[in-house]
C-alpha cells in the first residue's frame, strides 16, 4: 500500500493543508498540483522577460514552509509547479534548501515545451482556424503523461518538479513506480488516472466547491482538510483526511468531483490512457472514508494535446455602485451612458450590472436590489484603448447619474488559450538532478 496526499489543486491554493498533510497523515507521496492553461502562457511571458523564472509563483513560499518538514521523512513530493522553467524552479528549491542548510535532492523534468515542434498553420482544435489567425504565439505545452516522472522516481530525489504533466498523471506515476505496474495494462492506468481525478482538486473532494447552505452543508469550511488515498496493488483506493480538519469525504462529495471536468465518462482522455468511468464503484466503507474501485481502458491517445497561449490585447474594465432607492434604474442609466459614448469603439464590449444580470445576462429578479454595481468591459489592440473604459466610468461620478460611489478602473493583458495536438514521438523529456548537502558547521 501507498498512501499519497493531496496538497493542492491550483496555483494559488491554501499552504496550510499540505503542511498538515506532511506533518500528521504519514505520506508517501505529497502532490500538489498547480498548474492551468493561463498558468502557463503567463509563466512562459516572465520566462521570457527573465529566463530565471517562469515558474510558479509561490513556488519559494510553498518550498520555504515545506522543505523544513519533509527532511528527515520518507515523503517524496511531485509537482508542476516548474510551469515554463522547471530548471530555474529546480534551482530555487536547491537555493532554499542551502539557506535552511537541509539536505535534499531535486530532478527536474523537462519536454513539455513544444513552442518550436508545432506551426503557425496548424489548426487550433476548439476553432478549426490556424493558430497564427488567433495572435501572436507565446508558449506551447504539450500534456504530458507518466512517461515523463518514471526516470525522475527512480532516482532518490526527494522533490520532482516539472511543467505541463496532466493533473491525474501526478499521482499514477508513483503507483506505477511503487507497484511495478505496466504502461500497457490499461485497466489498472484506468484505475489509478481515477484514483488520481479524484485527488487533483485537492479541497473540492473534501466539501470545497461543493457546499451549498441549507442544501449541502459542509461542517468546518474555514479550515477545510485536504484528501489522501491509501492504495494498493491492485488499484483500488480509501479516502479520508486529516480528523482534526474541517470538511467531509462523502459518496455525494466523491461523486461530484469524479464528474468534474469529465466531458464524456466513457472516455477520459489523458496522455496515459483512455479511461471508461462508468465501471467505476464508490462505496462508504465509514463516516469519513470512502472506498473506490473499477474503471476500464484503452491504449493512450497516439497525439498529444498541446495548450497554446497567445497575445489576445487588453481587456479595460471600470466599476462604480449604486445603493439605496431606485438603485437599479440609476446603475442601468449609467451603463446606458457609457454604452452611448463608447461602446462603438470596441469590437467586444459589455455592460453588467452586478447583482440583476451580470452572470445570466437576463434579471430574475422578484424585486429591486437596495445595491448594484454597474461593471463596464472592453477589449482593445492597446493597453491606452483599454484605459478608456475606466477612465469614462469613473467619469460618472459627476457626470452620471445620482450616487455612485467606489470607482474602479483596471487594464489588463490578455492571454488567449487554444488547443492542438501533436505526434506524441516528437516529444521528448529529459531529467535533471540537482543536490545540496548541509553543511554540519553551519
Amino acid at each position: 500500500m501507498i498512501r499519497i496526499g493531496s496538497g493542492a489543486g491550483f496555483a494559488g491554493d491554501r499552504i496550510e493543508p499540505a503542511e498538515i498533510l506532511v506533518e500528521q497523515a504519514n505520506l508517501d507521496y505529497l502532490v500538489l498540483e498547480c498548474l492551468a492553461e493561463r498558468t502557463i502562457a503567463l509563466a512562459q511571458k516572465r520566462k521570457k522577460q527573465d529566463a530565471h523564472t517562469g515558474y510558479d509563483v509561490l513556488l519559494e513560499k510553498r518550498m520555504r514552509s515545506l522543505i523544513p518538514k519533509i527532511s528527515g521523512k520518507k515523503v517524496r513530493i511531485i509537482t508542476n509547479m516548474g510551469a515554463a522553467n522547471p530548471i530555474a524552479g529546480a534551482n530555487k528549491i536547491i537555493e532554499i534548501a542551502k539557506e535552511l542548510n537541509i539536505t535534499l535532492k531535486v530532478a527536474a523534468v523537462t519536454g513539455d515545451d513544444t513552442l518550436t515542434k508545432i506551426s503557425p498553420d496548424d489548426l487550433a482544435w476548439e476553432t478549426e482556424k490556424p493558430l497564427k489567425d488567433h495572435g501572436q504565439i507565446v508558449s506551447a505545452n504539450a500534456y504530458i503523461g507518466v512517461d515523463a516522472l518514471l526516470d525522475a522516481l527512480t532516482s532518490d530525489a526527494q522533490i520532482i518538479i516539472a511543467g505541463r504533466i496532466a493533473d491525474p498523471s501526478l499521482f499514477l506515476a508513483p503507483m506505477i513506480h511503487e507497484f511495478n505496474w505496466s504502461v500497457d495494462d490499461y485497466d489498472l492506468l484506468a484505475k489509478g488516472t481515477v484514483i488520481g481525478h479524484l485527488l487533483e482538486c485537492a479541497g473540492q473532494l473534501t466539501g470545497g466547491y461543493f457546499a451549498d447552505p441549507g442544501k449541502k452543508d459542509i461542517k468546518d469550511m474555514a479550515n477545510l482538510g485536504f484528501p489522501f488515498a491509501d492504495i494498493l496493488a491492485d488499484g483500488s483506493a480509501t479516502f479520508s483526511k486529516v480528523e482534526s480538519t474541517g470538511g467531509q469525504i462523502t459518496l455525494r462529495t466523491a461523486k461530484e468531483q469524479l464528474l468534474y471536468e469529465v466531458v464524456d465518462p466513457n472516455a477520459y482522455i489523458t496522455p496515459d490512457v483512455i479511461a471508461d468511468f462508468t465501471s467505476v464503484k464508490l462505496e462508504e466503507i465509514s463516516e469519513g472514508l470512502i472506498k473506490v474501485d473499477g474503471a476500464v481502458g484503452l491504449p493512450m491517445p497516439q497525439k498529444l494535446k498541446v495548450s497554446i497561449g497567445y497575445e489576445a490585447g487588453y481587456i479595460g474594465e471600470g466599476e462604480i455602485s449604486y445603493a439605496g432607492p431606485n438603485a437599479t434604474a440609476r446603475a442601468s442609466l449609467a451603463g446606458d451612458i457609457i454604452q452611448e459614448r463608447i461602446g462603438h469603439l470596441f469590437g467586444e464590449f459589455r455592460v453588467d450590472l452586478i447583482g440583476v444580470n451580470a452572470c445570466h445576462r437576463n434579471s430574475f429578479r422578484e424585486s429591486d436590489p437596495y445595491e448594484v454595481r454597474l461593471r463596464v468591459a472592453g477589449k482593445a489592440k492597446s493597453m491606452a484603448e483599454a484605459a478608456i473604459i475606466g477612465e469614462e466610468v469613473e467619469a460618472l461620478y459627476t457626470n452620471g447619474p445620482a450616487g455612485g460611489g467606489g470607482a474602479r478602473k483596471v487594464v489588463n493583458e490578455v492571454i488567449g488559450v487554444v488547443s492542438t495536438f501533436i505526434d506524441r514521438d516528437q516529444v521528448r523529456y529529459q531529467t535533471q538532478l540537482k543536490e545540496y548537502v548541509a553543511n554540519e558547521t553551519l
